[in-house]
Formats: C-alpha cells, structure tokens, sequence
C-alpha cells in the first residue's frame, strides 16, 4: 500500500491523521494475500486499512483451527490470536472494517458457523466450545471466533473478582483445555480454538485498563490496532470490492489445506532473521506499555504464522516474518499512542467521548448533564482542563445578550 496513513477520499478531499497518530503499518505488512486482500478491499471503504488487515488475519485464524501450529520449545502455538481495534472515536469504522471481513471470510468457507457475540463469563465461553458429557452432544465444531463490538463489557467483567472470563480467556489464547469444575456436572473444553476481535474508543481502554489486568498478563494476550476513519464515501463504497479477482476463491482453498498443515516451520534463511528479532523483541520495556506488550515474542511468531498460511504456504518465509513483524510494530506503536492519548481520568474520559460524539460540542450545562448534575463543578473544571491541556478539547465563547456561552469540543477527527 502507498501510504495508509493519508488516503484520498471520494469527494476529494484527504483525511490526514490526527496530531500524535502513530504511524502505519511499514509495507512489509502488506506483502502477502491477506495484505493484498486488505489493500483491495480498503479504497472501497471508510474504514482503517489496518483494521481490515488485523482482523482478516485473526478471523482466518479461526477458521484454519488446530490443525496447524509452531513449536516452542514444548508449547505449541495455534493460529488463534486476539485483537482489540481501538478507534480514537465512535466514529472510527471500526464496525464498517469487520462488516466486509466477516463477508470475505464467510464467502472464503461457509461451512464456518462458529462467530460469536456476548463475552460476559468464561463459564459461558467454556459452553460455546464444551466436549460430550453423557447426553450432552457437546459443540460438533469447536472452532469459535468471538467478536465483541462493545469491547469495554469485557474490561468491566473482568475486573469483578468472582468473574472467570479472564482466566478463561488466558488458556484458550495459550490454546489449553478449559475447563469449569464448580457445577455439579462439569464442563470442558478440551479442543477449543478460540480466537477474539474487540472493538473499544481510547478513552474506554484507558478508564478501563486495571494494573492487574495488565501484570497477570490477560491484556498481553491481545494486539492493539489504532485505526480511524481514512476516507469520506457519502454514497457509500463497493460492496463487493473482491469481485473478478479471484481472491476470496484462493483465500478459501488455502484455509482448506493450512486445516491440515500440521507443524509449521521456519525455512532457514526465516530462523535466521527470527534470532536477531527475537533478541530485540525480548527485551523489556517498563511501564503499563511494557506489560501490554510483554507478549511480543509469541505474537510476531503467531502473525508470521498466520500470513503463511494464507499464502497456501506451511513454511514461515522471511516475507511471512517481516509481515508478522510489521503488523506487530503498529501494535506496539498503537498502544503507546492509546496510553498517551489519555487523561487516565475516567471523568475526563466519559466527557471526551460525549465531546467526540458531538460535532457541534457541548455547553457547561450539557457537560454537567453527563453526570446527571450530581458531580462538582470544580470536577469537571479539572477535567476540561487536563483535556485542553492535552490539545484533546478547546473551548470557544459565543457572545449572547447576556454572558457568553462556553463552548467545549473534541478536537480528535471524527
């Protein structure tokens, strides 16, 4: 892709990316069929190119199962990987990304019935993917991809100390049995192939990012893709945009054989380059940023993974790598730009997100109406002021008979 970070629009005009937005992907990350895919489907949309990229590699994931995988040392690493698309609005597309995925991949193997919605309890997780129990069938097909538009409802289940969801959600990302030992009957899941799309605003990530979350290694499981809205479609893109290429019939038939890979190597001109980015991908970074990105390893590993096997290929080629790698970077660089891109006052942030959601913005009133007028003005003063001073909100005075009206709005671009 030329350059992802600046596309021009239908109307003509070009959306540039905020102040601050991290930059794209590098163009390794575009190098095989998933980023030609990615790269096909993107002038047709509204939406981020890496958001489509993203989840096109987590949902094909899914589908190819455990019949594929890489070994680490005795661990075995399946192609189901999580991602969170964190837009810097309500408004970044995030919706419109996955609407042409889940088309492309469900045209690639309508066989696969296995997308989900509702993460709410890992004991529910656990029952969407259970073994047989007596007269219990159990789930034929346990292959599932859970998609989570309203990511925030995860964060906010998981920090409730009798929920489950989060440990649940660490095995079946490392891909062992799950299991929910307290009912009368037990339930397992022994073969679960579980792989995770969220969608959350910046602002609800960071309110909602606990530092247990963060050090016990739940988050880490999953790449953070930044992604905002790239063009302006008033009457809407190509519905079909892969039409006569011929990409959703040789994406299907390499889904088919990477079912049956088996073991996925490394050729060796690959290892070689993966010793020297292994080295620099363990080392360790401090902070909050450094425990959502202390995975890094096993994520460019399972990228790289992933791109082989969309290719049709069972070899991790240096392409494969790079591409891996590349996406990985983005992720890095997206979640520095979200922990950045934050007051980590969850007050400051509930007002941003209205702020964003209104193009016109809002009076003192309408902000003190967010909180049903029970929070103090000097709160909110705080909080305006922590936003402004990060360029995030500006105010502006609108001269009436009286005292001027005060007027406060989002300067993210929507």
């Amino acid at each position: 892709m030329s350059d992802p970070g600046v596309d021009q629009a239908a109307d003509g005009r070009v959306l540039a990316a905020p102040p601050g937005w991290p930059a794209p992907p590098e163009a390794a990350a575009w190098a095989g069929m998933a980023g030609a895919i990615a790269e096909t489907i993107a002038p047709a949309t509204e939406a981020d190119p890496a958001a489509i990229l993203a989840q096109l590699l987590v949902g094909a994931g899914a589908i190819i199962g455990r019949g594929a995988w890489a070994a680490v040392e005795a661990s075995r690493h399946h192609p189901n990987e999580f991602v969170v698309l964190v837009g810097d609005s309500a408004k970044a597309r995030k919706g419109s990304s996955w609407d042409h995925v889940e088309r492309v991949l469900r045209r690639a193997d309508p066989s696969f019935a296995g997308t989900r919605s509702g993460l709410s309890t890992g004991e529910g997780l656990i029952w969407a993917a259970r073994d047989p129990n007596g007269a219990d069938p159990g789930v034929a097909d346990p292959r599932l991809l859970v998609v989570e538009p309203e990511f925030v409802s995860v964060l906010k289940a998981t920090s409730r100390d009798i929920n489950t969801l989060s440990p649940v959600l660490r095995a079946a990302w490392d891909g062992r049995p799950l299991a929910l030992l307290t009912r009368t009957a037990p339930v397992r899941a022994t073969t679960a192939h579980i792989a995770v799309i969220g969608h959350i605003t910046a602002a609800e990530l960071a309110a909602h990012t606990s530092a247990v979350e963060a050090a016990n290694g739940f988050l880490n499981r999953f790449c953070f893709i930044a992604c905002r809205r790239h063009r302006l479609l008033p009457d809407g893109g190509d519905l079909d945009p892969l039409r006569g290429t011929g990409m959703t019939e040789r994406l299907g038939a390499n889904l088919a054989a990477a079912r049956r890979a088996g073991r996925v190597y490394f050729d060796i001109a690959a290892r070689l380059e993966w010793h020297d980015i292994y080295a620099q991908l363990s080392d360790a970074t401090d902070g909050l940023v450094g425990s959502l990105t202390a995975r890094a390893e096993a994520h460019v590993l399972r990228l790289a993974m992933l791109n082989a096997l969309i290719d049709g290929d069972s070899v991790i080629r240096t392409t494969h790598l790079r591409a891996g790698l590349a996406l990985w970077n983005y992720a890095a660089r997206s979640i520095t730009w979200a922990m950045a891109h934050t007051t980590t006052d969850p007050v400051a942030e509930q007002i941003h997100a209205a702020l964003a959601a209104a193009p016109d913005g809002l009076t003192r009133t309408q902000l003190r109406d967010l909180f049903a007028r029970n929070l103090p003005a000097a709160r909110v003063d705080a909080a305006l002021t922590a936003l402004g001073a990060q360029g995030r909100a500006q105010r502006r005075r609108l001269p009436t008979a009286g005292r001027p009206t005060e007027i406060w709005a989002s300067t993210t671009n929507p």
